[in-house]
């Protein structure tokens, strides 16, 4: 991370972006082009410094005002160091470089080495402790029968925090039995106690891999050595990954393949085997991260049981040999051209995965080359000059293909051959329209994400009402067509439904509302509306609904089946209201696991409309974590006790309500009464302000930053901390 510091340097930030975010994996540091990205990354952000402060004599980086901070993460190498170091200005005025490494040859080569030291014994007991059952803050083992195993085990994790954390996730797999735990304990072998290093790490890395419940299991987690370090693996494509290659296979009963591929994917977080990556503010996991020392440690397994095949000139652990057959392919590095060695010889036959990400675009084989081939994921690939995809369609076992932001502009036709294809995900392309024969893969598609850079680039052939398999279907562009709105209503087993339409007449919503209500097990429902003539009555969400985005369309009122007895599961609410009663507000307010609210009330009022002033109860939101109100809001009253998890609040007000509060000082709010608020954001919907009264209003939001004993941070028009 890059960040400038000195004189105005929030204002600097807002205005030029001075902050920067510079995440590179140590093995792209030895390519060239990622040495001179990185380099022009830290001289951007100098000249826009510059630009900002023209009076300024002598660059930032070399002035006792404005200062830098950069850490580098994981340096395997000294060599790696020196490569960037060229690239860093040399200043005496405070400026901080850190790296760390888990060499301390390295550490002692690059000066001033500081080693990490491991955690006291009463630490490691907190930390074992909260993991197992689940308190914060004590040190003492709440069965006695177990106090001498677990500190046992604590000698042999030599407080290690990874060691200890994963340790702690496979004792909480197992019974309160003191067997069990001494079973634990003797599987991790000795040498930890007085040696902390990568292979004693390793044994209780290795305990917690051999304990997983099942074969399949291990192989899901195997997998993820397709990725590279630190990389975000996104949840959903994993799964369908893993179901591509036949690892979930056992079902329980009312589950579907995706729902028990969930199930393995939160194990494996359980048990601490990889690290989720939540949407913002904690609301629901989107991806995860591998530790890098399990990464070691899954690529090391996967060399012995020839599972993955990496070519990567820096990691050298998986290296291609003749003599084995390629299973699963991984092309992350195109520093070496591994065509030259062994790339255009290699049998592709018995690939069943080939994953490729952007650094190798250049490597991938060609397409008739795969004999056997399930998985095909070259998602942020640029495929615009010259890998073609003509012979996709001879991939007859082909069951995932992700060709994500890939530059293409056109699917072939040969697509509807793909009789196995269960995942295909074209967004984010300039795909004008799919080709007819998409409706071909009736018998196995159950995943289809086709929206383009323009939200409504993506035109669907008729017939999709064929896809009755479909679970996942995301942008779906429906252009004022009768036959396509009736044909969506055919797609019953929907769990996710993406849809724009462009609605021109009644009688075309009332079909729209027909349709939609057909989708009983929805789970997840975005609907943008152009061009709607009258409104949607009669829409009715299923039980089943657990997030609801409806943009572009506004209710007259908060629609009645909108309540916790219809749609108990609701964690996600965006909608646009022409009214809100205050027992609306309360009936919001008793969802028992809603996390995230967006609402927006309308600026036209009717002239008996009553007073916009809202009253949140005690208690109510319990789940809450992002509340955006939007519109026209006069005053909402924050009691103590509610909104208890609520970290961050969004005001989008209109001017003129602002413009009222520099008159007469912004209203009591009880912000204070929000326990664990974080971030505020008092932001406009139209106009400027910069009456008189603006520095008392903002005056009275800094007095509230104060008194709130979290001290949020506090965004407003014009507003300085």
């Amino acid at each position: 991370m890059v960040r400038c510091k000195g004189q105005d340097s929030r204002l600097a930030e807002e205005q030029h972006g001075l902050r920067k975010i510079i995440t590179r994996s140590h093995n792209l540091l030895t390519q060239p082009n990622i040495r001179r990205k990185i380099a022009t990354d830290i001289r951007d952000i100098k000249s826009r410094v510059m630009e900002s402060y023209p009076n300024l004599q002598a660059s930032f980086l070399n002035s006792d005002m404005y200062r830098y901070f950069i850490v580098i993460d994981d340096i395997w190498d000294i060599s790696h160091w020196e490569a960037i170091r060229c690239a860093l200005p040399r200043s005496n005025g405070g400026c901080k470089i850190v790296i760390t490494t888990r060499i301390q040859e390295v550490a002692e080569k690059v000066g001033g080495a500081y080693q990490m030291k491991p955690l006291c014994r009463h630490n490691s007991r907190i930390l074992l402790y909260r993991r197992i059952y689940g308190h914060d803050g004590k040190d003492k083992c709440p069965n006695e029968e177990l106090e001498e195993v677990s500190d046992k085990i604590l000698t042999k994790c030599a407080g290690v925090p990874l060691a200890i954390i994963t340790v702690a996730c496979l004792l909480a797999s197992k019974g309160r039995s003191k067997l069990d735990w001494y079973e634990v304990y003797n599987s991790i072998g000795t040498g930890m106690e007085n040696n902390t290093n990568m292979d004693n790490m390793r044994k209780i890395l290795s305990v917690s891999y051999y304990d997983l419940p099942s074969n399949n299991l291990r192989a899901c987690l195997l997998y993820l050595s397709l990725f590279p370090e630190d990389y975000k693996i996104d949840k959903r494509r994993l799964i369908w990954m893993w179901i591509a290659e036949g690892f979930i296979q056992r079902r329980r009963q009312g589950q579907s393949p995706f729902e028990v591929g969930e199930s393995y994917f939160n194990e494996l977080i359980n048990r601490s085997l990889i690290q989720p990556v939540y949407y913002c503010y904690g609301m629901g996991i989107r991806s995860c991260r591998v530790h890098d020392m399990i990464l070691d440690l899954i690529r090391s397994l996967s060399n012995e049981e020839n599972f993955i095949t990496t070519l990567l000139n820096d990691y050298v652990g998986n290296t291609y040999q003749p003599q084995k057959a390629i299973r699963r392919l991984s092309l992350q590095n195109s520093k070496v051209d591994h065509r030259g060695t062994h790339g255009a010889t290699a049998s592709m036959e018995q690939v069943r995965s080939a994953v490729v990400f952007s650094s190798a675009v250049n490597l991938i084989p060609a397409v008739s080359r795969f004999r056997v081939l399930r998985v095909l994921h070259m998602e942020n690939c640029d495929l615009s000059h010259g890998y073609k995809l003509k012979h996709i369609g001879k991939l007859v076992h082909l069951r995932c293909l992700g060709l994500r932001s890939t530059n293409i502009v056109e699917l072939p036709e040969e697509i509807g051959n793909l009789q196995e294809l269960q995942m295909l995900d074209i967004s984010n392309n300039a795909v004008p329209a799919l080709p007819f024969t998409i409706v071909r893969l009736r018998q196995q598609l159950k995943s289809l994400y086709i929206g383009g850079r323009d939200m409504m680039s993506s035109l669907t052939p008729s017939g999709i009402r064929h896809l009755t398999f479909l679970e996942e279907l995301s942008s779906l562009y429906i252009e004022d067509s009768v036959a396509k709105i009736e044909e969506m209503g055919c797609l019953t087993g929907l769990r996710v439904l993406d849809v724009a339409c462009i609605i021109l007449s009644t009688v075309r919503g009332e079909l729209l509302v027909q349709s939609l209500n057909k989708l009983q097990n929805v789970q997840n429902l975005s609907i943008r509306l152009y061009g709607v003539s009258g409104p949607l009555k009669g829409l009715t969400g299923p039980p089943s609904l657990r997030s609801l985005k409806v943009t572009r369309y506004m209710f007259p009122k908060l629609p009645a089946w909108i309540n916790p007895s219809h749609v108990e599961n609701l964690s996600l609410l965006e909608i646009e209201v022409h009214e809100l009663q205050p027992e609306d507000l309360k009936t919001l307010g008793k969802f028992p696991v809603l996390r995230y609210l967006h609402m927006c009330l309308d600026k036209r009022r009717r002239s008996d409309a009553p007073a916009r002033e809202f009253v949140v109860c005690a208690c109510s939101f319990p789940c809450l974590l992002r509340c955006r109100l939007e519109g026209d809001y006069g005053r909402v009253v924050f009691q103590q006790g509610a909104m208890p998890s609520l970290t961050s609040l969004e005001l989008h007000i209109y001017s003129t309500v602002w413009r009222a509060w520099e008159a007469t000082g912004i209203p009591d709010w009880g912000f204070e009464n929000l326990s664990s608020l974080l971030d505020l954001y008092v932001g406009l919907r139209e106009g400027d302000c910069s009456g008189s009264g603006s520095e008392e209003a903002r005056a009275a939001l800094r007095n509230m930053a104060e008194i709130h004993s979290n001290h949020p941070s506090i965004s407003a028009p014009g507003y300085r901390s």
